[in-house]
């Protein structure tokens, strides 16, 4: 019997560099792999639904599976990201602290992108950030349309201007963004960190959370999960043999132009255990249930799911194995 000839879109990261060279292959699976940004990648899949396998926003995904589209996701979070280095201030508005942000203006690049979602979590639940006094302005158009929640004061950004610009002219006084925003890069002194010791403020949030923030996902589309339901522990494995040839990859200094790549290692490990990035759910239920109560508070949702509705059920299964 031929392998299925399968399309895996997906960002180009060392733990996914084995599924994209083919050094690791899914069973029975011919894949071909497309690397792109994460933008292009999300709009694609949500909006015309291209690929047959996708790493995908969370939130996207969820939204997606909230309005009945065909795909599913198994526990596999190829990206997570602390977030606390993407949150800015306008620097002559008298913003001291994070809760200085009630009451004002702030720039979002969508709702649903994943990583604003969590920075309006998290400053809600960890920071006296009350996200009703805030009018949230957005940059771009939402992949999914949906109606955020009536408590929510949004608006958008006009044409020919950016969220970047209107920091620097005063029209806003705070950003939550994807990536750095230009003004940073470029030491603009009108601009700076809402946590100016980033690392320290994302080790004190980790250690009072447990929260590794998810970004993404994997989906599978359901069509082909229907049609040969063995792909979704076929493809779950292949990640998980690639990460697992990465960390040892990571081992050996010798692959890292880093000076103190060992003592890196350790740091992390002390902190986060031998794999930060775990694909099951257990390992994740916290993080997954503060996205999903983000988005239902948030409006971006009409019902809240039970975590285990979000995943296709045999990957969530552990395999018996004979002693």
């Amino acid at each position: 019997m031929s392998n299925l000839k399968l399309c895996l879109a997906c960002g180009s990261y060392d733990f996914l560099s084995p599924l994209i060279t083919g050094a690791v292959t899914p069973t029975g699976i011919d894949l071909n792999v497309l690397t792109m940004a994460s933008p292009e990648r999300h709009s694609r899949m949500v909006r015309y639904e291209e690929f047959d396998i996708c790493e995908l926003s969370l939130v996207s995904y969820i939204l997606a599976w909230d309005r009945g589209r065909a795909m599913t996701a198994i526990p596999v979070f190829p990206h997570r990201r602390f977030r606390h280095a993407y949150m800015f201030k306008r620097m002559d508005c008298g913003i001291e602290k994070p809760s200085d942000l009630n009451g004002k203006r702030v720039g979002l690049d969508t709702l649903q992108n994943s990583a604003g979602l969590w920075m309006r979590g998290l400053l809600q639940d960890h920071y006296g950030v009350d996200l009703k006094s805030i009018e949230w302005w957005c940059q771009e158009e939402e992949d999914i349309p949906f109606e955020p929640a009536q408590w929510m004061n949004v608006h958008y950004v006009p044409k020919g201007k950016d969220i970047n610009q209107m920091l620097l002219d005063g029209e806003l006084e705070g950003a939550l963004y994807p990536e750095t925003l230009p003004s940073i890069r470029n030491g603009s002194p009108r601009v700076g960190l809402l946590f100016p010791n980033t690392k320290e403020a994302e080790i004190d949030y980790y250690r009072r959370s447990r929260h590794f923030p998810i970004m993404h996902t994997v989906v599978i589309k359901n069509e082909i999960l229907e049609r040969a339901p063995w792909v979704g522990i076929s493809v779950l494995r292949a990640f998980q043999k690639s990460k697992e040839i990465c960390y040892e990859r990571m081992r050996d200094p010798r692959n890292f132009a880093l000076v103190w790549m060992k003592e890196l290692l350790q740091e992390q490990e002390a902190l986060f255990g031998p794999d930060p990035w775990p694909y099951n759910l257990e390992a994740n239920r916290s993080e997954l249930e503060a996205i999903v109560r983000y988005e239902y508070e948030q409006g971006i949702i009409r019902k809240r799911p039970k975590i285990e509705e979000l995943f296709f059920p045999p990957s969530l299964q552990e395999i018996q194995q004979y002693i």
